[in-house]
């Protein structure tokens, strides 16, 4: 695609107004803007220009001025630690450089009762989404002059298209649906020769990739999402960046990049941060280990990146009004940096929420990284939640695994009988897939009883439920476990879909009766307290069979799993302790009393779940 007439019209002019007005065109500030009435009042800039560093910086503006002045070993970059007085008004200041160059910086206002957000939590379901393969909005950005990758959907590990607008118009979809949270794999830009699509190879921490939109598109759609009820969480990549990065051609410094910037591979031993016996070179190359060699790893103990990755955080959350972070990889970073970054986001927002990804199958592992946990070694963390994948891994085993003593439904059992380990049991992420592993009904070998049985769980024990995008309509990836494959595009998301799972059209009766029953689980959690934050007492698995209970106040609720083969009847007897005398059941999807025969029985494969009243 050959640049526009328009394009080139218009950066002509871009350059010849920075000409006249002395600012080089090439002269790079970020954060590019900041907010007043911070509780931190400093901010520090990271200057990027030719031979800028034997340049004196200097700002003109009330209530603004400069503490300090940093150089590194790049004289194409200056630090310049900003401090705000409370006293000082939103408006544009304009940075000096010498008497060669200055720059227009925006000070802003911040949006009323913005530290005071609140987080997502218990009461919340997520929708996870990979944009670029949920819906086209826009076909005319799927590619510009600026992005390496064009558009391919042909190939499972190409660009499809899916964009900004096209969660925009699905919005109220996914609001009736009965979600109250949407999770974006990243959107920033990820100019990259190939596999782009994924967003985890960032090339500028500033800017949405075009071929979604735009930071202000981004923006609306955070907004649009809040008008309807919904909060939108931003999907934080801190451990590395692209190598097509615009400072990978000139790092700020030598130790911006871990190992000076040569390949070494990580160990993925993630246990080296607990481990009592480890060694310091185990320790190192965890976490100064790069993933791939197309993915930096940023040395996070650089105190000028440290300060980068917080203010790059913060910025994203007073620009786009987010309601949660969700942090990728978390244990790969440099665990002193993470506390430090944690700490400073709660600083500036006590009511917010963020989780981290750690993929291990082990509670302790999951348990040190959570806020609140009193470790062996004194390691401090303040991360509010963590993605339980232990408990992930017991949904499918349970589901899958034919009953015995250790072996079936116990597995859900045992998973949770270890929340004694965590800090806050109830700010667990809870998901059956999500975008890094085969999809949930892939799992369980395309089983609609199982996958039925899996999302009553979901929705009714402990924890923040995450739905991959997809699942309602039992999307699965058949022929292999690659990325690409469970990624697929959305039924419906694009001009020409054989199916529509947003109006329904070509979807076959199971998938209808899918969406439908999700939608009956969510809309029950969204109504249902106890679901959200009643207390948990739980019956180990006899004959094939769960039960749990939620309690909250004078609500009790309880929930049944069968993966019998033949119908069955349930001993009531066995939990009196809960029951009480002579209980009276309800069901909660039709309302209907249920007589005491009738609560008892469970169908092969089966659930129920009732509001109990004692006598």
């Amino acid at each position: 695609m050959r640049p526009s007439r328009f394009f080139w019209i218009s950066l002509f002019s871009f350059v010849l107004a920075s000409l006249l007005s002395g600012q080089d065109p090439s002269l790079r500030i970020e954060p590019p803007s900041w907010w007043i009435g911070m509780k931190n009042p400093a901010v520090q800039l990271l200057v990027h220009g030719d031979s800028i560093s034997s340049l004196l910086p200097s700002v003109r503006y009330p209530g603004v001025s400069i503490r300090k002045i940093s150089k590194t070993g790049n004289p194409n970059y200056l630090f310049l630690d900003l401090v705000i007085d409370k006293s000082t008004k939103p408006g544009s200041l304009t940075i000096f450089l010498g008497n060669k160059f200055k720059a227009e910086w925006d000070l802003r206002e911040r949006e009323k009762g913005s530290s005071l957000r609140t987080g997502f939590g218990p009461g919340d379901a997520i929708y996870l989404i990979t944009p670029d393969r949920f819906a086209n909005g826009d076909p005319s950005n799927d590619a510009s002059v600026m992005t390496l990758e064009k558009p391919n959907r042909k190939d499972q590990d190409g660009r499809h298209g899916g964009d900004i607008l096209g969660i925009v118009q699905n919005l109220e979809y996914i609001r009736d649906l009965g979600f109250t949270r949407i999770w974006c794999t990243p959107m920033l830009e990820n100019n990259q020769p190939a596999t782009s699509y994924h967003g985890y190879a960032i090339t500028d921490f500033y800017k949405v990739d075009p071929r979604f939109g735009t930071n202000e598109s981004y923006r609306d759609l955070s907004r649009q999402a809040r008008a309807m009820g919904m909060g939108l969480i931003f999907d934080v990549v801190l451990n590395h960046c692209g190598d097509h990065h615009w400072w990978m051609k000139d790092l700020p410094s030598r130790d911006w990049i871990n190992n000076e910037g040569s390949y070494v591979n990580t160990n993925h031993r993630r246990e080296t941060h607990q481990d009592p016996h480890r060694s310091k070179s185990d320790e190192e190359r965890m976490t100064a280990g790069w993933f791939v060699p197309t993915m930096p790893d940023l040395n996070q103990r650089n105190p000028f990146l440290t300060t980068y990755l917080i203010q790059n955080t913060i910025w994203w959350i007073e620009y786009a009004g987010l309601s949660g972070l969700r942090v990728d990889t978390y244990p790969y970073s440099d665990k002193g940096f993470s506390s430090k970054w944690s700490k400073a986001i709660l600083s500036e927002y006590p009511g917010f929420n963020m989780v981290g990804e750690e993929w291990s199958m082990n509670p302790m592992i999951i348990a040190y990284w959570q806020k609140g946990k009193k470790n062996h070694d004194g390691y401090v963390s303040h991360m509010p939640s963590m993605m339980d994948f232990p408990l992930n891994q017991a949904l499918v085993q349970a589901l899958n695994e034919k009953e015995s003593f250790n072996e079936g439904l116990i597995r859900l059992y045992h998973s949770l009988a270890n929340d004694i380990v965590y800090a806050d049991p109830s700010h667990l992420l809870i998901f059956p897939d999500n975008h890094d592993m085969s999809r949930f009904y892939t799992q369980i070998h395309e089983d609609f009883a199982r996958w039925k049985l899996g999302l009553v769980f979901m929705a009714t024990t402990r924890g923040i439920p995450q739905i991959y995008y997809g699942t309602e309509v039992l999307l699965t990836n058949p022929r292999s476990d690659a990325h690409g494959e469970i990624r697929a595009d959305f039924p419906g998301g694009w001009t020409g879909d054989a199916k529509n799972a947003f109006t329904g059209m070509g979807l076959s009766d199971k998938e209808k009766e899918a969406q439908v029953f999700l939608k009956s689980l969510l809309q029950l959690r969204k109504k249902t307290p106890a679901f959200q934050s009643g207390k948990l007492i739980h019956f180990a698995p006899e004959q094939g069979v769960y039960v749990y209970f939620r309690i909250l106040g004078n609500e009790k609720y309880m929930v049944v799993l069968g993966k019998n083969r033949n119908s069955i009847q349930i001993d009531l007897g066995r939990f009196v302790e809960i029951l009480g005398a002579s209980p009276s059941f309800t069901d909660v999807f039709t309302g209907q009393v249920l007589p005491l025969e009738t609560a008892r029985q469970l169908d092969a494969f089966g659930y129920r779940v009732m509001r109990v009243k004692s006598q």
